[in-house]
C-alpha cells in the first residue's frame, strides 16, 4: 500500500464495490450514457443487466469541451427538448439498479448552484460520485469539502502529459477511483487504442492501490481487454451513446453484453 492510500479516508460506495470487484478477478466496466436523450434511463437499466459495474450519466451542458461530435449531439438534443439538471436528477431518483451512479458535468452548473446545493442535489437524488472534468486540482478545494460532506465521492482526471510529481496528488485527492484519461482530445470512438492509455495506467497502477480506470477513446470490446490488461477497467462513452442513438436501450444492453463478455473471457 502507497503512503498517499495509506491516509486516505474510508473507502466510499463506489470505491468499495470497485475494489470488491477487483478482489474477486473482474474487470471494471463502466458505460457512460447522456442524461435526458429519450430512452436514458432504459438504456441505464439495460446496461446494468448487461454487467456495468456503475454508469456514468451526463448531465447536458451548452458548452461540453471534454465531448466529441457524438456525445455533442446527445446532449444538444436534450437540451433542446428542455433537459435541465434537475429534470435529470429528478429521473436519476426513480432508478433502481443496484449500482453505484456517477454523474459527470460541467463546473458552470456547480457554479451556478453553489458547491454545497449543487453537491446536496445530487447526493439526495441517489448520486455516488462526481467528474468534474474542467475543474483542476488546484480549484478543486471548495467542491472537494462541499463533496465530502455531502458523501459523494469526486472522481479526479489524470492526462497523459501530467508529470510524474502531479500523479500522487491527483492519486491523494480522487476518490472511487482515478480515470486515466486515454489520450488528449476529446471523447470519440478510435480504430485503435492509443498507446498513452496504458502507458498512463501504468503509472498509476505503480503508486496507488486505488482503483485505476481509462476513460476516453476506448471504443470496442477488443480495446477493452487491452486497457484492462494494465488497468482495473474501462469507461466507455461515445460507442455506448452511438448505439443509444442508432439502436435505442436495447442496443445499448446488447453492446455492454458483448464488451463484458469480452471482458470476463479475459
Amino acid at each position: 500500500m502507497t503512503a498517499q492510500s495509506a491516509t486516505r479516508p474510508a473507502p466510499g460506495r463506489i470505491e468499495s464495490a470497485f475494489r470488491t470487484a477487483r478482489e474477486a478477478g473482474r474487470s471494471l466496466l463502466v458505460p457512460y450514457i447522456t442524461g435526458g436523450y429519450p430512452g436514458w434511463t432504459e438504456a441505464v437499466q439495460a446496461a446494468v443487466a448487461a454487467g456495468a459495474d456503475a454508469v456514468e450519466i451526463g448531465i447536458p451542458f451548452s458548452d461540453p469541451v471534454m465531448d466529441g461530435p457524438v456525445i455533442q449531439q446527445a446532449s444538444q438534443l436534450a437540451l433542446d427538448n428542455g433537459v435541465t439538471p434537475q429534470l435529470v436528477l429528478d429521473e436519476v431518483r426513480r432508478l433502481q439498479v443496484g449500482v453505484p451512479l456517477i454523474v459527470m458535468t460541467y463546473y458552470n452548473l456547480v457554479h451556478h448552484d453553489g458547491v454545497h446545493r449543487f453537491a446536496d442535489r445530487l447526493a439526495s437524488a441517489g448520486i455516488s460520485g462526481c467528474i468534474l472534468p474542467d475543474l483542476p486540482l488546484e480549484e478543486a478545494g471548495p467542491w472537494c469539502e462541499a463533496a465530502d460532506a455531502a458523501g459523494l465521492e469526486t472522481i479526479l482526471l489524470a492526462a497523459p502529459t501530467a508529470p510524474d510529481e502531479r500523479l500522487p496528488r491527483i492519486v491523494e485527492r480522487t476518490r472511487g477511483f482515478v480515470y486515466s484519461v486515454g489520450l488528449l482530445g476529446v471523447t470519440g470512438e478510435r480504430s485503435e487504442l492509443a498507446a498513452t492509455a496504458t502507458a498512463l495506467a501504468a503509472r498509476l497502477t505503480a503508486i496507488t492501490d486505488v482503483p485505476v480506470l481509462v476513460g476516453v477513446g476506448v471504443s470496442n470490446a477488443e480495446q477493452a481487454v487491452e486497457a484492462c490488461r494494465v488497468a482495473d477497467g474501462v469507461i466507455m462513452g461515445a460507442s455506448v451513446v452511438r448505439r443509444l442513438m442508432e439502436g435505442g436501450p436495447d442496443a445499448v444492453g446488447a453492446y455492454i453484453s458483448e464488451v463484458r463478455q469480452a471482458l470476463d473471457a479475459e
